[in-house]
């Protein structure tokens, strides 16, 4: 029996995880010409180290592309705990999992941002990946419907689906939505959050062989009352990961990206902690009198759909749904979302129903990741006692993990079995 399919000419803009992860998938479909476009002048990752749970991990089992996250030196985290930092119940263990209380089950696997990237990139064709390509606009033929990219270099390319996994800033989403949709343009969370990675012997010093042990690595966030700290391991055992948090109001809703954060104003935040957090603080974070910190940003509303009106575009990613990283669960969705994308982009035999893939992707992925960023608003405001109220979950140990179970107990399988369904319902409909 002959192969009916016609080639589908797939262009990604946004050349990190989201975007790299779906191109890596999509090379797996003979049928799909699939390119990746960067505005940067290499492919890079912003910020440090992303956590990628089991209903990740088995995302990427089934790209094919586990093997990426172990050459990129990733650490599976043993456990995770949640402990009081401040008041009376100081040092209390809030909840806690470890791979043996989980049922033998995967619990999350710590990788540097960059490492991971370069791994996802590393055997793609040089010919399909594409550097300083900022989309400048994009015009839609009204003949067959495909699309022309235009390009802020003078540079065009021609295709017939756009998928904008260009992050937080994207382009393409204000294409999706309209450049006046309220939903269009992300949102400052007030929150800020600076990070440091330390040499492991280094972190141990300041943070103690209880806290810091590759033979048990275990994952550690400290509720406080207006500030939060987690460490955690990666780089194959060799880096340590400091993260520390706290909401400044006036920032709320501004247009600040960044900010600077003083050695002393550190000092004061985590004075009243346990001694080997505030030495930590002081030893890996305030050796200079001052340095970067990063507003946390969000898709504080919810986009109405994930695909243009013409059904030629799509957004993924951050571009779909940025989230604040208190689940740290904006990874996984991403690797979620080129699982989904990918698979049925791959059952697609043409450009129609090309189109039919991604309103299958839309109702599929959007109710699950709209969900996802509003549970993560309100765990942050947990963890760091800022407008949550953690004291049910300190007066009731073991029920905080509970937040994370409809993202980290998703049966990856049936869902892109689901969007399958939907992308084949909607094809026999559009046949009646």
């Amino acid at each position: 029996m002959s192969d009916t399919r016609r080639t589908i000419r797939i262009a990604i803009s946004g050349g990190g995880i989201a975007g790299a992860s779906l191109l890596y998938a999509l090379l797996q479909h003979p049928h799909i010409d699939g390119h990746i476009f960067e505005s940067s002048a290499a492919f890079k990752e912003a910020g440090m180290a992303i956590g990628v749970a089991r209903n990740a991990l088995t995302a990427l089992d089934l790209m094919g592309s586990s093997q990426c996250l172990e050459r990129a030196g990733a650490v599976a985290m043993r456990g995770v705990r949640f402990l009081v930092a401040e008041g009376d119940k100081l040092g209390c263990v809030v909840d806690e999992v470890d791979y043996t209380t989980s049922g033998n089950k995967r619990l999350v696997s710590i990788v540097h941002r960059a490492d991971f990237l370069r791994e996802l990139l590393v055997d793609v064709p040089p010919e399909r990946m594409h550097t300083s390509k900022k989309l400048d606009r994009v015009e839609k033929s009204e003949e067959d419907g495909s699309l022309t990219l235009h390009f802020a270099d003078g540079t065009i390319h021609a295709c017939d689906i756009l998928i904008g996994a260009d992050g937080i800033h994207s382009v393409v989403r204000k294409l999706v939505l309209g450049a006046d949709d309220p939903a269009a343009s992300p949102r400052n969370t007030g929150w800020w959050t600076a990070m440091t990675l330390q040499p492991y012997a280094a972190a141990q010093a300041s943070l103690g062989k209880d806290a810091v042990n590759f033979e048990e690595p275990y994952e550690h966030s400290w509720i406080g009352r207006g500030c939060f700290l987690m460490h955690n391991l990666l780089g194959n055992g060799q880096l340590v990961q400091l993260v520390v948090a706290a909401k400044e109001q006036e920032a709320e809703g501004s247009d600040r990206w960044v900010r600077t954060v003083s050695a002393d104003e550190l000092r004061k935040m985590y004075q009243n902690w346990p001694p080997h957090l505030s030495k930590a603080v002081d030893s890996l974070l305030c050796q200079q009198p001052s340095q970067p910190a990063m507003y946390l940003w969000e898709h504080h509303l919810p986009a109405r759909t994930y695909v243009s009106e013409s059904g030629t575009m799509c957004i993924t990613g951050d571009a779909a749904h940025a989230t604040t990283p208190w689940q740290g669960a904006g990874g996984g969705m991403s690797l979620e979302d080129s699982l989904v994308l990918s698979t049925l982009l791959g059952h697609a035999t043409n450009p129609a129903e090309a189109r039919l893939a991604l309103q299958a992707y839309d109702a599929v992925r959007r109710p699950r990741t709209q969900r996802i960023v509003e549970s993560s608003r309100g765990t942050g405001a947990i963890l760091s006692g800022q407008g949550g109220d953690a004291d049910p979950y300190v007066k009731e140990p073991g029920t905080l993990l509970r937040r994370w179970d409809f993202i980290v107990d998703l049966n990856v399988e049936e869902h892109v079995k689901e969007a399958v369904e939907v992308m084949d319902r909607l094809k026999r409909e559009g046949e009646a």
